[in-house]
């Protein structure tokens, strides 16, 4: 078995949503309902096939995405909170973020999350124009998010992120940075930016391909990206991230562990893992899923058992990648220079035994030439025109 005693962390992947948003490709499902019951019963099972491998290591955040988290029923997110805390060593000041739509709560949902031990929340805004909301799928309307805000401050959430949208087809940009302004009116802690991509097997990928619906203007979303850099350190938020900025030490310590290319097991349908040298994920349908995990109780670790072991009798993992070197490499660069702060050359070279420059030093040499690519005090990082062309950076330093 694994004896690693760094922190890990979990991902905990709540499969349920009330509608399919067109632009969205992530593992969740609407109309199943029926299933949370066994769902959080599949959920727990597995928390207790990790709770041996992983025992001792103190975990330092837990993060509850989907799909919509906010959907479960209060007592459902009591027995997965409480199966948790028995199951793993999580630190007292642990981040447990909770992703929530502003459609699906209240007041009550809300104090009843604080209450659970939940401290911070992400609401997915997407944007502060209602016809917007609309033509995203979205079930909430603009006042609604700002209700949804407010109640959370009455809660007790000390701790807020909205995640927003720009770039839609035909939006102007004058409404982009209306949204943007209504959410720093706001004041939250943290803001998450993306730009609307069209992604395979969606139903916006649908209607662009026929015509229904325009494609992303991708110079105007830069154009908006930009006034985005611009704006948002006059309101008081650094950005650390490519899309993400937040208030003084109020950066999302999960996400962080994404971008360090540390350790976390994702929990749930479609969670995807990092640990002991693989990447693995759990099987997508969340009825195969449940099924798999009916008995899975029942599995035995060695106390001994290697990774490779350990998954093999995992029942609900379908997919598993060791790692080689010369991916963990390439992953830990392109991971690490998402962030503002860049990629720490010394400790890579600790991490791998191998200088960075001296790795990739033939396209280091290309991305420096075109203003890509910066070294800056024992760090490697995107410049702002990097920022802006980062998949042409990360694609130049995958494994041929």
């Amino acid at each position: 078995m694994n004896s690693s005693r760094d922190p890990i962390s979990l991902y905990v992947h709540i499969p349920f949503c009330t509608l399919k948003c067109s632009y969205c490709d992530f593992n969740s499902y609407a109309g199943i309902d029926d299933l949370m019951r066994p769902f959080v019963d599949a959920l727990i099972a597995e928390f207790r096939l990790w709770a041996k491998v992983v025992e001792g290591r103190a975990v330092p955040t837990v993060f509850f995405g989907g799909g919509t988290p906010s959907l479960l029923p209060l007592p459902e997110v009591e027995r997965i909170m409480s199966a948790l805390k028995g199951s793993f060593a999580i630190d007292p000041g642990a981040e447990v973020s909770f992703e929530a739509n502003p459609g699906t709560i209240d007041r009550d949902y809300l104090r009843g999350l604080v209450t659970m031990g939940v401290n911070r929340l992400s609401f997915g805004v997407q944007s502060f124009h209602d016809d917007e909301l609309v033509a995203l799928d979205r079930i909430h309307d603009a006042e609604e998010a700002r209700q949804g805000y407010r109640w959370a401050r009455e809660a007790g959430f000390e701790r807020i992120n909205l995640d927003l949208i720009y770039g839609l087809p035909e939006q102007p940009s004058k409404r982009w940075q209306a949204t943007l302004e209504d959410a720093i009116d706001l004041a939250p802690e943290h803001l998450s930016l993306y730009a609307l991509t069209v992604e395979d097997g969606t139903k916006l990928a649908y209607d662009t391909d026929r015509g229904r619906v325009a494609e992303p203007d991708l110079d105007a979303q830069a154009d908006m990206y930009e006034w985005a850099m611009e704006r948002l350190p006059e309101a008081g938020y650094s950005q650390y991230e490519i899309s993400n900025w937040s208030r003084r030490d109020e950066e999302c310590r999960h996400n962080l562990v994404y971008w360090h290319n540390g350790e976390w097991l994702g929990l749930g349908p479609g969670a995807h893992s990092h640990w002991g040298g693989f990447r693995f994920a759990d099987v997508y349908s969340p009825k195969q899923y449940i099924n798999r995990l009916d008995d899975g109780s029942a599995t035995k670790i060695e106390s001994q058992a290697s990774a490779a072991d350990v998954l093999a009798t995992m029942p609900q993992v379908s997919f598993k990648d060791a790692q080689a070197p010369e991916t963990a490499m390439a992953d830990t660069a392109i991971l690490a220079l998402r962030l503002n702060e860049g990629l720490d050359l010394a400790a890579f070279a600790s991490r791998f035994d191998r200088e960075f420059e001296e790795v990739y030093e033939t396209p280091l040499d290309d991305l420096r030439e075109h203003n890509l690519l910066e070294r800056s005090n024992g760090r490697m990082r995107l410049t702002q025109r990097g920022r802006l062309l980062a998949n042409e950076v990360f694609v130049r330093l995958l494994p041929d």
